[in-house]
């Protein structure tokens, strides 16, 4: 099974996300600065993957101080406090540095065993996410090739292995039901048009690129059965926060009547928000927007707006499928449903 990250000897191995499609490189990376700054340029990214590199990066702290000849937890445990703040937004990073950190008092090899099988179980529920929602698509969707839409990336470059809703399509297109697959681009660091694209193109998916504004006008003209997305921070009630321009998918696909269908694993949940609206939103460097390839285009001194995510609520949603159930949003439930309420399938 492909995987864009793992455990090499002495150091993390990951796919570098930054110059795909034109270039595969992988990185090596070997210390807590290097991880960071990788989990942060998106040189390593999607929800479940920097969970994962926060765990390899825990196991990672926790060798080097050894080697150093220093046993004491607190330096590992405030290497692991900086690598959790990285990036903000997605839960599944503090997750998977907490989950492995709690293994530090059995020593290294256990943190880093723990990390490990975190990568295992990663497959594991990207596998059975995957086939679920294949199955609620096929429930919801005209009996005929389907025509797709997706945005940013929820492939094996966004896990460790298998994806989520881009694995989702994957397995439909390998069951004989997909027609094509419109990709949104993603902008303004083009996740879509560059690595969703990219993955497509290795499992020979068809597929064209759709400009982020288009994906409206597409479903207007007949040519999306389905809106499938992952999500980087699930709220208790079901809001959840994905790369920016979900929501406005959502809001198009609900006026139109099409479903939209949120697959990300268990680790995405967050119970401790009640709702979305305490989902912190990272803002990013305005020179992701005001130059591209290095050069400017737009006027010195404008200012920029620039959230990496936004947050749809759960009133727009179709359902929220994991690894071990199905979560009606306010869209599939009963009449006498309130709007927003989330009820869980068995499995």
């Amino acid at each position: 099974m492909k995987t864009s990250l793992y455990w090499n000897g002495d150091a993390i191995i990951a796919v570098d996300q930054r110059v795909l499609p034109r270039e595969y490189r992988l990185l090596r990376i070997t210390s807590m600065d290097e991880l960071i700054d990788a989990i942060q340029s998106l040189a390593i990214r999607g929800a479940p993957a920097i969970g994962l590199a926060g765990a390899l990066g825990v196991a990672l702290s926790a060798h080097l101080h050894q080697a150093a000849g220093d046993t004491d937890a607190a330096a590992v445990e405030a290497d692991a406090a900086r690598l959790a703040q990285a990036r903000p937004t997605a839960v599944n990073l503090a997750w998977g540095v907490r989950r492995a950190l709690g293994r530090l008092a059995d020593g290294p090899e256990a943190v880093l065993a723990e990390a490990t099988a975190m990568l295992e179980e990663d497959a594991a529920v990207n596998s059975a996410a995957v086939w679920r929602a294949a199955d609620l698509v096929l429930s919801l969707t005209p009996k005929r090739p389907l025509r797709l839409l997706t945005h940013c990336n929820t492939g094996r470059l966004a896990t460790a292995a298998v994806g989520t809703a881009l694995g989702t399509i994957v397995e439909l297109a390998e069951r004989g039901c997909v027609a094509e697959v419109l990709v949104d681009e993603t902008r303004p660091l083009l996740q879509g048009s560059r690595l969703t694209a990219w993955e497509l193109c290795e499992a020979a998916v068809p597929y064209r690129i759709c400009v982020d504004s288009a994906a409206a006008a597409a479903m207007t003209q007949g040519l999306v059965d389905c809106v499938l997305v992952g999500a980087d921070r699930i709220a208790d009630n079901g809001d959840m926060a994905n790369k920016i321009g979900t929501y406005a998918l959502a809001v198009a696909a609900a006026h139109h009547g099409i479903p939209f269908l949120v697959v990300a694993p268990e680790s995405t949940w967050d119970r401790t928000l009640p709702d979305g609206s305490g989902i912190l939103i990272e803002e990013r460097d305005p020179a992701e927007v005001t130059h591209h390839a290095g050069m400017a285009v737009t006027p010195v001194g404008a200012g920029v707006y620039n959230p990496a995510f936004d947050v749809t609520p759960a009133r727009l949603i179709t359902a929220i499928v994991s690894e071990g159930r199905t979560v009606a949003g306010g869209r599939a439930g009963k009449p006498d449903t309130p709007a927003g309420t989330m009820v869980t399938t068995s499995p």
